[in-house]
């Protein structure tokens, strides 16, 4: 669904039970890694039983890991709307909706799975505090408009931001990018749709969209990461086509494609500097208050505290869940030895 770029660290990678399983060393190495950046260099793919730098291992664990957990934890703002849907054709969409994004996060754990990791360890960074999600989540969904502002802004974000994960140097990631790209796709076009509806409803709808649309742009803006000149991870992930697009350069993307979107919707970005610049061609925006974002990234959003505990009910909720399944697996393992 909605990824910040992921060049944001968790805390202490070391401690967060996130990290890749080791290769053994080989007196082959430097010849395998003049093979790996060969491949990269031609842009080829890497599957999971090829050699990698362990660096590369583990900046896709965090990366994907990442990803996954913002899929699942971006679940929970648009679920609080099901039940208070304004319409049954509403409701529907929205459910569907809800569950893509529990599949997308399925896909996304799947593909770091591949890299040696559990999904237990990833989990289990999770819940305890200690993974990273996009922190956009971390705000609440105030009335339906933030519903529809979620499927156009953010995920409008979240498709700049993931196209080019497509063509991601590791395969099992960009394959399931593709499908993910498909979906989110149709989430942004029916969010945008709804909009559409409610601003040529009453008044009070028109500034519900707006004030919605006030309180998302800026955070939607921070959803592409730091400046490309604070984020070091966001450099080796390009130098190894893990990402295809520097931080700043979508952020420039989204800002053009949105603004012409604005202008059809009739509404307004809350940026007094956002205009076009005829030299650049591209429209110029105001600063990004960076000192929220990584307040809310370490943990003092308005919704930190919430998500966190949701996700964690959720998880311990399932117990019997996960447990019935094993048991099952178990029986049905075990009746082929018995008729053997």
């Amino acid at each position: 669904m909605y990824t910040q770029s992921f060049s944001v660290p968790d805390d202490a990678d070391a401690k967060a039970g996130l990290k890749a399983v080791p290769k053994p060393a080989s007196e082959n190495d430097a010849a395998l890694m003049a093979q790996f950046e060969a491949r990269i260099a031609a842009d080829g793919r890497i599957e999971p039983r090829d050699w990698m730098p362990e660096a590369y291992r583990k900046t896709l664990v965090r990366q994907i890991s990442q990803h996954a957990h913002s899929e699942i934890v971006g679940m929970l703002p648009e679920g609080n709307w099901i039940s208070r849907a304004p319409s049954l054709k509403r409701k529907a969409i929205l459910i569907a909706k809800v569950q893509d994004e529990g599949g997308h996060g399925l896909y996304l754990y799947s593909a770091a799975e591949t890299l040696g990791t559990s999904r237990d360890d990833m989990l289990n960074a999770l819940h305890s505090g200690r993974a990273k999600y996009s922190s956009i989540f971390n705000y609440p969904t105030l009335n339906w408009a933030d519903v529809g502002v979620i499927g156009w802004l953010v995920d409008g974000a979240a498709i700049m931001n993931q196209i080019p994960l497509c063509r991601c140097s590791y395969g099992p990631y960009a394959r399931a990018m593709v499908r993910v790209c498909k979906e989110e796709s149709f989430h942004q076009r029916q969010g945008y749709e709804a909009l559409l509806v409610m601003m040529k409803g009453s008044q009070a709808q028109r500034d519900m969209v707006q004030d919605a649309v006030n309180r998302t742009w800026w955070k939607c803006l921070a959803m592409f990461g730091p400046p490309d000149a604070d984020s070091p991870n966001s450099v080796q992930g390009m130098r190894w086509g893990i990402k295809r697009i520097s931080n700043d350069d979508l952020r420039q993307k989204f800002v053009d494609a949105s603004q012409e979107q604005a202008q059809v919707l009739g509404v307004s970005f809350p940026d007094p500097d956002l205009r076009w610049n005829e030299e650049r061609q591209h429209y110029d925006f105001g600063a990004i208050d960076w000192d929220e974002f990584w307040r809310v990234v370490g943990g003092d959003g308005p919704c930190n505290r919430e998500r966190l505990a949701a996700r964690v009910n959720a998880w311990e909720d399932g117990a019997w869940v996960r447990e019935a399944a094993l048991a099952h697996a178990a029986k049905h393992s075990e009746a082929p030895r018995k008729q053997a």
